[in-house]
């Protein structure tokens, strides 16, 4: 009898995983159950969508006929509300019940709510899907002046939006830098100034104690802590994720802030798997467990996870993610985990030129390059293959860093 796998979730990590599931089991039955009203697109280009700088059709990645070719079933406006591991079932908000012998959850987030009064006034957007691009752009074509919250990698986004539609931005961060707990003052402050350069401004210590409306309920103004007022008709937030775990309750499927999986991919059940947003994977590299949001991670799940799902023990999960920033003129990439880290290394060499690398017993866990990309390969390599980089921060951010510049014939492999 073949196989049925269940896909909850069509995001890029669900749809590699059924793909890589029709190559490797051409018999199984495949069905992917997605809440979303659409196939498949690139949410990494939906901010330059939002911006005006690209026409919807480069952003959807599979028509319908994708899933057709592969005889994969797609069920699109579908939400799953239930699970059940014993009886291998998983059942949609209309009652509808779909039975499985392997089950993978790609059920990434949504984002989160501020909260604080009137956070869900006419004018108040999140960016996540392509749906929200085609309301921010929309609602940015009409607006005059905006304010942005969440001092992250998608807050910056909903900063750029604003201004490429040339709005006049205020652009509010409850600390002193934006994403601070990668970027010193120094790296920071380039980015600062980049958003100067286009009409946004950074307001630092500050944020959102709750929102003014006018009579029809729209939000005309943001008032921080402090008491300062903005004037705002369009207001982006971006504060994080709320990962889609309530599907879990229940269930003795074990998770915490995100499901718990090993390196294949697999849960406590041996039939459940789960990829990209959702997991808190045993990270081969760091050690220990950890979360990844990057497009290429999802993407790398999702195919492990399929892999494994034919045949358990295949290959396991062990990756750098990537992940890079195009608002200005010049470029900038993190990559691994640069938040993490027992100590780090840093060094400006430009006005738009800096590193940082974050390390943790003596190892590279992740780093942040800006305006210099050359050296990421050789970085990640070092991360990849955990070489011990102890007493040689210096040369690490040598402006013209080669891997034979470290003492140690691990680094010259």
């Amino acid at each position: 009898m073949s196989q049925s796998y269940v896909i909850v979730g069509d995001g890029i990590a669900g749809a590699s995983a059924a793909e890589t599931l029709r190559e490797e089991d051409p018999e199984a039955d495949i069905t992917i159950l997605t809440d979303e009203g659409e196939a498949l697109y690139n949410r990494i280009l939906i901010k330059e969508f939002a911006k005006g700088k690209l026409p919807e059709a480069p952003i959807s990645i599979h028509d319908e006929s994708w899933y057709d070719d592969r005889d994969v079933d797609l069920e699109l406006n579908t939400l799953v509300t239930n699970i059940d591991p014993d009886a291998h079932t998983v059942t949609a908000h209309d009652g509808t019940e779909y039975e499985y012998d392997k089950l993978l959850l790609a059920i990434g987030g949504t984002p989160t709510q501020l909260p604080v009064e009137n956070s869900d006034a006419e004018g108040i957007h999140h960016f996540w899907t392509f749906q929200d691009a085609r309301n921010i752009k929309e609602h940015m074509e009409q607006a005059e002046n905006s304010v942005v919250i969440g001092a992250g990698l998608l807050g910056i986004d909903l900063a750029a939006i604003t201004a490429a539609q040339d709005v006049e931005g205020k652009y509010l961060m409850r600390g002193k830098a934006w994403w601070r707990y990668a970027l010193s003052q120094d790296g920071a402050e380039i980015i600062h100034n980049a958003l100067r350069e286009r009409n946004v401004e950074p307001v630092f210590d500050s944020g959102v104690d709750h929102f003014e409306v006018d009579d029809e309920d729209r939000v005309t103004t943001a008032v921080d802590p402090n008491g300062d007022r903005y004037d705002a008709d369009f207001v982006g937030i971006a504060i994080g994720l709320n990962f889609n775990t309530e599907i879990l309750q229940g269930t003795d499927i074990e998770y915490d802030n995100g499901i718990y999986v090993d390196e294949y991919m697999r849960t406590n059940h041996d039939d459940i798997f789960a990829a990209g947003d959702i997991t808190e994977f045993h990270d081969l590299i760091l050690g220990e467990r950890a979360q990844n949001g990057a497009w290429g991670s999802a993407k790398e799940q999702g195919t492990i996870a399929a892999k494994n799902m034919v045949d358990y023990g295949t290959e396991e999960f062990r990756w750098v993610s990537s992940y890079s920033i195009t608002h200005f003129d010049f470029p900038f990439l993190s990559f691994g985990h640069p938040t993490l880290g027992d100590d780090h290394v840093e060094a400006k060499y430009s006005d738009t030129e800096w590193r940082r690398l974050a390390i943790k017993d003596g190892k590279i866990v992740g780093g942040v390059l800006i305006g210099d990309l050359s050296p990421q390969t050789k970085y990640k390599k070092l991360m990849r293959e955990q070489v011990d980089i102890s007493g040689q921060k210096d040369t690490l951010v040598k402006q013209d860093f080669e891997l034979e510049d470290l003492e140690g014939a691990a680094a010259e492999q």
